[in-house]
């Protein structure tokens, strides 16, 4: 959209360009992880874009990104045009109708939830079902792990086959999947921005086990909020950890539930960024004033 900031009927009107994330760091972020053709490949594409950052930036009076680290990665290229992070909400009375937690101690669940042929959530499940699930499956033979989103792609399909791993597409309602689990998993190894999937889950009352790059964006504080496992180890001890203690799930989930009601109410949330409008608005207006 930003080329028709270029229309003469346009080229007056103060813009504020929404880039959500950073995008070009998630191409040199999946650069540092490929090899051969592929990180050059990344690397090129991350250029390109940061590139169109920078053009998209010089165009506008504001520029909004969905976090504070975010807005301190963008500043970086994007100066002198000001860069404001303006956090998501997430729909607290929809997601707040899932079902208690129940006891699953006979069969321990985890479920991810996410569009599942985006590359970085593609890239997360299969690492956690190459490099953790083996072993979760072994201390909990009846566990179970299920991947639901729109459009998996064919490395994720043949997960399935995997013991105790489900592939469930294109669900018109996800709370029911949330509902079963005992806990709700992160594993990305690259994220940008804040993860909806983790505010849905959290909003749901569930416990969270996440990544680091999950988590960032979000003021949670790891180990009362949620738990933040990077490592197979990390991630094999707090999964234990919650498939073995309800209590602990239960409190897990209360606390991320008041951590999303004071921090992501979509109210509290918009109101800076209808701030940041009015302010555009009224410095043009001052702007035309003085020219007459």
């Amino acid at each position: 959209m930003v080329p028709y900031l270029e229309l003469p009927a346009l080229r007056d009107v103060p813009a504020l360009i929404d880039f959500v994330d950073v995008d070009s760091q998630k191409w040199f972020d999946y650069a540092e992880t490929a090899t051969g053709l592929k990180r050059a490949l990344f690397a090129s594409e991350g250029r390109r874009v940061r590139r169109l950052e920078i053009d998209a930036a010089r165009r506008a009076r504001a520029v909004a990104v969905v976090s504070e680290a975010e807005a301190e990665l963008c500043r970086e290229h994007c100066a002198p045009t000001p860069v404001y992070g303006i956090g998501n909400g997430v729909d607290l009375d929809y997601f707040g109708a899932v079902s208690p937690p129940e006891d699953s101690a006979d069969q321990p669940h985890c479920v991810f939830v996410g569009a599942l042929d985006y590359r970085a959530n593609v890239d997360g499940i299969t690492w956690f079902c190459r490099e953790v699930w083996p072993e979760m499956r072994r201390r909990y033979p009846q566990a179970t792990f299920t991947a639901v989103g729109r459009n998996p792609s064919a490395v994720v399909c043949r997960l399935a086959d995997l013991p105790g791993v489900q592939v469930v597409a294109d669900v018109p309602d996800v709370r029911p999947y949330l509902a079963r689990a005992s806990a709700v998993v992160a594993p990305l190894r690259v994220a940008r921005g804040i993860q909806n999937k983790v505010l849905e889950a959290l909003a749901a009352r569930r416990a969270v086990v996440a990544s680091s790059g999950a988590l960032d964006g979000l003021d949670v504080e790891a180990g009362r909020h949620a738990l933040c496992a990077d490592l197979p180890s990390e991630w094999i001890t707090a999964l234990s950890r919650l498939f073995d203690d309800a209590a602990l799930r239960n409190e897990f989930g209360a606390s991320g539930r008041a951590f999303v009601e004071l921090h992501h109410g979509w109210a509290p949330r918009l109101a800076p960024f209808g701030d940041l409008l009015s302010n555009l608005i009224t410095q043009r207006r001052a702007v035309a004033a003085s020219c007459q």
